[in-house]
């Protein structure tokens, strides 16, 4: 099984924050469309589903937000240590 890559956890992310594909197409530069498949190949690869979506809503299934709780605070680490100076020149 190959493994889900930073790109598709930053898209779960980034719809799981908004819940609402639209909102985050538009933050990550991408179409819905776009996200809508990212997400049904990543939710294939691991196995499981990780949203409730319908026309009108999107909400996070159970094991959805065991992974956004698991996932947000190690992405808010790496932005923080990328963006506040962890790239020093030695």
């Amino acid at each position: 099984m190959k493994s889900p890559s930073a790109a598709d956890l930053t898209i779960f992310l980034c719809i799981a924050r908004h819940l609402n594909f639209s909102r985050a197409a538009v933050e990550l530069g991408l179409t819905p469309s776009a996200l809508s498949h990212s997400l049904r190949a990543l939710e294939n690869r691991l196995g499981v589903r990780l949203f409730n979506r319908t026309t009108r809503s999107v909400a996070l299934t159970d094991a959805g937000e065991r992974l956004y709780a698991r996932l947000k605070p190690a992405f808010r680490d790496i932005d923080a240590e990328v963006l506040v100076g962890g790239l020093t020149s030695e």
